[in-house]
């Protein structure tokens, strides 16, 4: 208790004979109330062997229990081969029955997802085609459970996910519930979920729309698709889930010598086939609209941005700027969906800082200046007499 003199009351302090101070015994370091707040994991492993790193048995471990637990995970999400190459499962719907094309009216409904490449190609197929009035659409979104699901229920039947939807077919289905899926509203029945299946489907059907996939450039087409479909569209994703070193490298190789090849030849040629879009130009868009955002980072696909080819980013930018295209680009969706549910490749969840979706439009939205290679390929073609 403070004395009436004391020095913090103010007054006359009261004399005191000097003495010798004590000296203090040094204490060893503890984790004492004023340092600084931690986790319960972090304060447990401090008691265990202060602030040095974990000993070597633990680390080993935990090395290799984590890795055994990432290849169970990466070979359910991405099943693959003995050499650790992924190999995307065949869809057990491939294709739409011919008599789809003179039924009508047409109970067709479209599932889909603004983030899947695959299901992307379906959505810029109808929108090209102008077919949003003959093909309703329903979206999906990645839930945290690994299924899509519906934001809000909207399918008769109140379903909550796309796989509740695959369950009312006849029979049921216990397989992978995937986008695109093309639904048969009158039989309730899975009608196709190959996404090429689906896009050579629309563009058979009569619509406004320009023909994707004119006889003439048939053969150019299938050309085309033999080398982005292996090495460009699923190329990528044999990158990012590769699982193992020999097979990541033989994918990126294969991936970057095709890219090299294609930034060639768009150097006299304003499409993959000539101065026509077509279907393969659809399929290329999908996968390099996602390039520098997800697979650049994500997949390990780090060669080369997109942004780095002046001809491919250019193509890219073209076809972007078509009416309609845009609206089936939704980039907050793709990066929300790839960095926020991939698990075993992003498991704290975090996502990079990346140019916002104002940003990325934006660039994509500059002079790309292609149309003059249209222009070069005309004058070349040999005058009528």
């Amino acid at each position: 208790m403070l004395s009436a003199h004391s020095p913090f009351l103010g007054g006359t302090p009261t004399p005191t004979r000097r003495t010798t101070p004590t000296p203090r015994r040094h204490r060893p370091l503890s984790i004492s109330s004023s340092s600084p707040p931690s986790d319960p994991l972090t304060t447990f492993g401090r008691l265990l062997w202060g602030r040095s790193l974990p000993p070597t048995p633990l680390i080993s471990l935990a090395r290799s229990s984590w890795s055994s637990a990432w290849h169970l995970m990466m070979r359910q999400l991405a099943p693959s081969t003995p050499s650790g190459s992924y190999s995307r499962p065949s869809s057990p719907f491939p294709s739409v029955p011919a008599h789809y094309l003179t039924s009508r009216p047409l109970r067709l409904h479209l599932y889909a997802a603004f983030s899947c490449p695959w299901a992307h190609r379906t959505l810029l197929v109808r929108a090209l085609r102008s077919l949003e009035s003959l093909i309703p659409v329903s979206l999906v979104v990645p839930g945290r459970d690994g299924l899509w699901e519906f934001e809000s229920p909207d399918y008769p039947g109140g379903c909550r996910t796309l796989r509740d939807v695959y369950a009312l077919r006849p029979g049921g289905y216990d397989g992978r519930s995937t986008v695109p899926m093309l639904w048969d509203s009158e039989l309730r029945d899975v009608v196709c979920n190959e996404s090429y299946g689906i896009v050579e489907f629309f563009n058979a059907l009569d619509s406004g729309g320009d023909d994707l996939a004119p006889d003439h450039l048939r053969r150019q087409i299938e050309h085309w698709n033999a080398i982005v479909y292996p090495k460009i569209n699923n190329g990528v994703y044999r990158c990012g889930f590769a699982q193992s070193q020999e097979a990541y490298d033989a994918a990126a190789s294969e991936l970057f010598a095709a890219m090299d090849a294609i930034e060639e030849h768009l150097s006299s040629s304003r499409y993959l086939c000539g101065d026509t879009l077509t279907l393969a130009d659809v399929c290329l868009f999908t996968t390099l609209i996602r390039f520098d955002l997800v697979y650049n980072v994500l997949f390990r696909c780090t060669k080369k941005k997109l942004v780095e080819y002046p001809n491919l980013h250019g193509y890219t930018r073209d076809i972007y700027q078509m009416p309609k295209v845009a609206d089936t680009c939704h980039f907050g969706a793709i990066v929300d969906s790839y960095y926020g549910t991939l698990f075993p490749l992003n498991p704290s969840g975090i996502r990079p800082l990346l140019p916002d979706s104002a940003s990325e439009a934006e660039l994509l939205s500059k002079p790309h200046n292609r149309e003059s290679l249209s222009s070069i390929r005309r004058d070349l073609l040999p005058q009528a007499a």
